[in-house]
């Protein structure tokens, strides 16, 4: 399995507080079967984002694991006028691996103000946004239609693998469940900040999707989707998202089936 979200440098945000704590995280992953992580501190206004410190902090990561597990870097990136700005201008910047996909988080209440129009900026930059977690945010929860226009114009979605357990109470785990049913998932992530409270477990999250959805869904969600992102190519095929396209597909899919 391939995690493209997942706080694992130590020293840099909310996620790992230290050395040891990012190896265990490591080791922890790898027990679950996850073979690459995109190392995504958070780039905000609260968290500083250091590009040549996360550079420093990954050397070190990949020192001490070896060729046991592949690491990449990206980061959490929060809609903040200068964030979006500098993201534009520097691409590769915040991207994961610097290959175009780049993950974003909405805050738990709200949605920012135009970000519609944030979205196609960032694309036409030359990114592939994926919105992260949106069965977290209060707002989607009592209204995920509101993505249906951001999926339409090519918006990718990822959802925490804890949600589908249940980890983030029972409205996170129906609207990850419901977002899974409809095929509007594109990756399942652990987003994993800490081996407690926020562990990188994805084994039994994968098993349920395999079981409920299918072992063809699982593998995409967890392997080829985010092996693609991981490499800068895009997701082998976008999913049949039920009630966002006319028929079911997207502009790539109808592409793809002439």
């Amino acid at each position: 399995m391939i995690d493209i979200h997942h706080h694992l440098l130590f020293e840099t945000d909310d996620g790992a507080p230290d050395l040891e704590m990012s190896l265990a995280m490591a080791e922890m992953a790898i027990d679950e079967g996850i073979t690459h992580i995109v190392c995504t501190p958070h780039a905000s206004s609260h968290w500083r984002f250091d590009p040549k410190r996360n550079q420093q902090r990954l050397a070190v990561l990949r020192e001490k694991l070896g060729d046991r597990i592949q690491l990449g870097l990206g980061c959490d990136f929060h809609i903040t006028y200068d964030n979006v700005q500098d993201a534009i201008a520097h691409p590769e910047k915040y991207s994961i691996n610097g290959k175009g996909h780049l993950l974003v988080e909405l805050p738990d209440h709200g949605i920012p103000q135009g970000l519609t129009e944030t979205f196609y900026d960032l694309q036409v930059a030359g990114m592939t946004p994926i919105l992260t977690h949106p069965e977290r945010n209060l707002t989607l929860l009592t209204a995920p239609e509101r993505m249906i226009p951001w999926m339409r114009r090519g918006l990718l979605v990822q959802i925490t693998a804890g949600s589908i357990l249940g980890a983030f109470g029972k409205s996170s785990e129906r609207m990850a469940h419901k977002l899974l049913a409809d095929g509007w998932v594109s990756f399942v992530a652990t987003d994993a900040h800490d081996t407690r409270r926020r562990p990188p477990l994805a084994r039994k999250p994968y098993e349920v999707v395999a079981k409920k959805y299918g072992e063809e869904v699982a593998q995409a969600l967890f392997v080829l989707n985010p092996r693609a992102a991981f490499n800068g190519r895009p997701i082998p095929e976008p999913p049949e998202a039920k009630g966002v396209f006319e028929d079911g597909r997207s502009w790539w899919q109808k592409l793809l089936k002439r």
